[in-house]
């Protein structure tokens, strides 16, 4: 289970850096861009995720994932007013996430914790966050994608370079490494 735990972070991590080096590439103005009407901009995913992380993983062992302080209905309002501002939401939500879960150990993971008054073990509770966020920064680098189209810097493998890629990673010794280590 100690795996699972490093695993975890490095993948929260992983999601985190792609919404940062999506996030890097546009300007104020660009994040709050909405394709349609009642479509989420960038900035309002933003928005969601911190409010949601700072919910669920504030005194996450003994407190309900669900505020009483948290208004969700707001976080899809935009109401940043600066580029800083978006950041510094977003990276105050990802700090209290790795705060409360960096600290945990084997022996946590079966405790019973709640969201919305559903109990969950911790595991649970941690896989659904890692679902939740990796869904939406999904959603911002796919806007991102469609805001930038011939200037977006990939993120991954860009198309047609899957055989070099390869390449490189088959060049290298079999042995256990996650798949974030390189990036």
């Amino acid at each position: 289970m100690e795996s699972y735990l490093s695993s975890v972070i490095k993948q929260f991590k992983y999601y985190k850096s792609l919404g940062d080096k999506t996030i890097e590439q546009f300007s104020f103005r660009e994040l709050q861009k909405e394709f349609a009407p009642d479509s989420n901009a960038i900035s309002i995913i933003v928005k969601h995720l911190a409010g949601n992380m700072r919910s669920r993983w504030t005194n996450f062992l003994t407190e309900d994932g669900e505020k009483e302080w948290r208004h969700r209905d707001t976080e899809f309002e935009d109401t940043y007013t600066s580029k800083e501002e978006l950041i510094e939401h977003w990276n105050k939500g990802w700090q209290c996430l790795f705060s409360a879960i960096e600290p945990l150990g084997e022996n946590d993971l079966e405790r019973i914790i709640f969201i919305r008054n559903q109990g969950h073990t911790v595991t649970e509770a941690i896989n659904r966050q890692l679902a939740h966020y990796s869904y939406h920064v999904g959603q911002i680098v796919f806007l991102g994608k469609l805001l930038k189209g011939g200037d977006w810097e990939s993120l991954s493998i860009p198309k047609g370079k899957s055989t070099s890629y390869n390449k490189e990673k088959f060049s290298k010794e079999k042995g256990r490494r996650h798949f974030t280590d390189d990036l």
